[in-house]
Formats: C-alpha cells, sequence, structure tokens
C-alpha cells in the first residue's frame, strides 16, 4: 500500500464562523482505493501559499511511501532543508497528511485509530466549550457583558458541559505582550463573579488569554482572579517566550495551560523542564500529527502534565484529538465547539457529537467519521483573511477592549 494521490479543500466558514475563517482540509488516496482525511490548522500564510506546502510537504516526503511509514515522513519533514527544528508552517502541512495517514491504517484494518496507538483508554471524554451568545443576546453586547456571559454559561451546563471556557480581557495584538488595561482586569473579575454565581460548582472555569500579556501583566491579572478557582489560565503570555511561562506559573496559583500555538515535542518539553505549564493544548493539525502528540503526551505523563487538546478549527482536527483522547491516560479533557457546531457536524455527517458533556469513543474505523465532499467543495473559501486575523491596533486603556471571539460574522 503506498500513498498516491493528495486533494485539498479549502472550504470558507459561514457565519458565524465560529472555528476561524476558512478550514483545510486533506484528501489521501492509496495505490489501493483507501481514502483517508487530515486538517492543517495553520495560519500564518494564506490558503494560497498554504495549499503550495502542502503540496510541496506530500510530493516531496510522503508520495509513493507506505503511509505506515510515519515516522519515517516526519522525520524527512521535520529535518526537511537543514532545518531539524520546529517549523509551524512544515508542520502544519505535515499534521494535517499524517492524520490523512491514520485516517487510512484505521480503515484497511477496520479499526479505529485509537486502537493502532495502544487501544481505548477512556469510553467516554469530557468535552468542553467557548462561551458563545444565545440567540436572544446581542453580539455587540455580549462580549463585555457579565449577565450574558452567565446566562450563556448556565446554558452550557444545563446541557451537560462541566467545564466551559472565555477570554474578556482582550485584545490580541501583533504587538505581543502588554499590560492589560484596569477595564479589562474588572471585566475579567465581574466575569468570573457572575459565572461562578450562576454555575456554582456544577462546571470548572477555563480562563482564556491568547497570549497577550507581558509575565508581569499576566502576573496582575492571574492574581487578581484567582478567588474564583479557574481550573486553567490559559496563554498568558505570547508563545515566543517559551522559558518565561514558569513566572507566571511560580506567581500566580492558577494551572498554567498552553499549547495551541506551539508545534513538536521538541517547544512542549522546553514547556514541562521549566515547570511553564501543567496542561498542554495540542491541536493536532500543527503539533505534528497523531503520533508526535502522543509523545508529547507521553512526555507531559513523567512531568504531572493533563493533556486537553484544542480546537479552533473544522471537524476533522477534532476527530483526530478525540482518537487521541480515547487513547492516553492523563487526558483531561477536550475542546469542541458548542456540541459540536452548526457547520462542523454537517461536514462529518453527525458521525460525532457531544451528548451530555461527552464525546463516546467512536467505534468506527479511521477517525471514526464520514466527510461530506460535496458539502465541502459547496463551500470554498474566497477571501483574502488569515485563519484568524491579529489586532494591529494597541491595548485600549481608555474605553477599554472586547475581544470577540475569534471570527464572528453576521
Amino acid at each position: 500500500m503506498k500513498l498516491l494521490d493528495l486533494e485539498i479543500f479549502v472550504v470558507g466558514t459561514p457565519p458565524p464562523g465560529w472555528g476561524g475563517n476558512y478550514w483545510i482540509f486533506v484528501k489521501l488516496t492509496t495505490d489501493n482505493g483507501i481514502t483517508g482525511y487530515g486538517e492543517v490548522y495553520a495560519a500564518s500564510v494564506g490558503p494560497k501559499a498554504m495549499r503550495a506546502v502542502i503540496e510541496d510537504v506530500f510530493e516531496r516526503h510522503m508520495q509513493g511511501e507506505n503511509p505506515e511509514n510515519i515516522e519515517l515522513m516526519f522525520r524527512r519533514a521535520y529535518s526537511s532543508g537543514f532545518t531539524q527544528r520546529p517549523d509551524l508552517t512544515v508542520m502544519g502541512a505535515f499534521s494535517g497528511l499524517e492524520i490523512a495517514c491514520w485516517d487510512i491504517l484505521g480503515k484497511a484494518r477496520d479499526r479505529p485509530v485509537y486502537a493502532l496507538l495502544g487501544g481505548r483508554m477512556n469510553d467516554a471524554i469530557r468535552a468542553y466549550t467557548y462561551l458563545y451568545p444565545l440567540p436572544h443576546h446581542k453580539k455587540a453586547d455580549y462580549w463585555t457583558s457579565p449577565e450574558m456571559n452567565a446566562e450563556s454559561a448556565l446554558a452550557a451546563v444545563e446541557q451537560g458541559f462541566t467545564a466551559i471556557k472565555l477570554d474578556p480581557a482582550g485584545p490580541y495584538t501583533m504587538r505581543g505582550g502588554h499590560q492589560p488595561a484596569m477595564w479589562d482586569i474588572d471585566l475579567s473579575v465581574r466575569m468570573l463573579k457572575a459565572i461562578r454565581e450562576a454555575v456554582g460548582n456544577r462546571a470548572d472555569i477555563l480562563f482564556g488569554t491568547h497570549g497577550q500579556f507581558t509575565p508581569s501583566g499576566a502576573i496582575r491579572l492571574g492574581q487578581a482572579i484567582e478567588p474564583y478557582l479557574p481550573l486553567w489560565y490559559e496563554e498568558p503570555i505570547p508563545p515566543d517566550n517559551l522559558l518565561d511561562f514558569a513566572q507566571v506559573a511560580q506567581a500566580v496559583r492558577i494551572p498554567i495551560a498552553t499549547g495551541e500555538r506551539l508545534t513538536t515535542k521538541a517547544e512542549f518539553a522546553t514547556l514541562l523542564r521549566t515547570g511553564g505549564a501543567a496542561i498542554l493544548q495540542p491541536a493536532l493539525g500543527r503539533s505534528g500529527g497523531i503520533l508526535e502528540t502522543k509523545k508529547i503526551a507521553a512526555i507531559a505523563e513523567a512531568f504531572g502534565a493533563q493533556i486537553a487538546p484544542h480546537l479552533y478549527a473544522g471537524p476533522v482536527e477534532w476527530a483526530a484529538n478525540i482518537q487521541l483522547a480515547a487513547n492516553i491516560p492523563n487526558l483531561l479533557m477536550v475542546e469542541s465547539i458548542q456540541t459540536g457546531g452548526e457547520f462542523h457536524l454537517p461536514l462529518i455527517r453527525n458521525s460525532i457529537r457531544v451528548e451530555d458533556g461527552f464525546i463516546r469513543a467512536p467505534e468506527a474505523p479511521g477517525l471514526g467519521i464520514s466527510f461530506d465532499e460535496d458539502l465541502a467543495r459547496a463551500h470554498p473559501y474566497e477571501g483574502h483573511a488569515l485563519h484568524l486575523q491579529m489586532q494591529e491596533a494597541p491595548c485600549n486603556y481608555v474605553s477599554g477592549n472586547a475581544f470577540e471571539g475569534g471570527a464572528p460574522r453576521d
């Protein structure tokens, strides 16, 4: 069995755009007709350029190879061009292609991917979701309204979620870390107070920041929200400051979580060696794929750290996250977009979904999904934005900031 053909789908997300402006899916076909799907989570170049990178990585390192030889193909891509170091764009391309290889291998053996990784450890996988506006909420007001967020939190808990996430301390800017405005600190405290009062002890609160602060700024904000006992403090500083995460972890009594913008075990191991994070959040469409992320999880296990795979992408990466989550012993939970996502679920013909806050380990072969190619082709991305856009303007210290949940569109 050899890898023969590649097809790439760049799918635009319909409003409100939860999960990013577009998703990049890959389809690999073997010489004996087995197909596998993967997803590339890379945002540093546009989809036209990323398509060329994916094609080059496949043709240079994978085409004609047995899809079983994942370790060999990884080392080819990781070391290509005399680099032999984490490269976000190349590893993003490889990650999606690697996921598709596992889908093929599972289908060839009529087994779920997790069965090929060592078997099923977790029957029921705990899921969490961001807080999104409810249908009756006015979106322009939602992002700075503790009352509306508390209402969304209670609705999520009523759906069965035992963990919910928010990130009210915006913005994320191209300028790197900054000191939070007092307005933003005050809003964060009021948000957490309202949510904690609404849900009580029925759910963990996960506090996100998207790497917005300097270490000292992250410490100021983190200490302010400690009384509401968040389960984690997510990416409090930019991801290029790996050694500085330990400074925040030592000063704030909330577990530090990070990893959506990191790739390969090399970067995650640096965090663990320095005590910079207790919870790792690899995005499998960027972190190196399923096998590399299993290695990351194994290293984390030795350091007493847990894994919470990240998702702000499409349903194929979600499916890969779930396969890994079913296998590893140090799983904390997986991210979901609501109970599966209004556009995510149709793309995989509702083959995975969140029920009562948990996802059952899939039984179907490969990734356990049925990908709808016709629906993907019917929604081509025709814009010019990146998957997520960074703000150029600095933090507003006069009238406050409002982070609008990723990529909402009306």
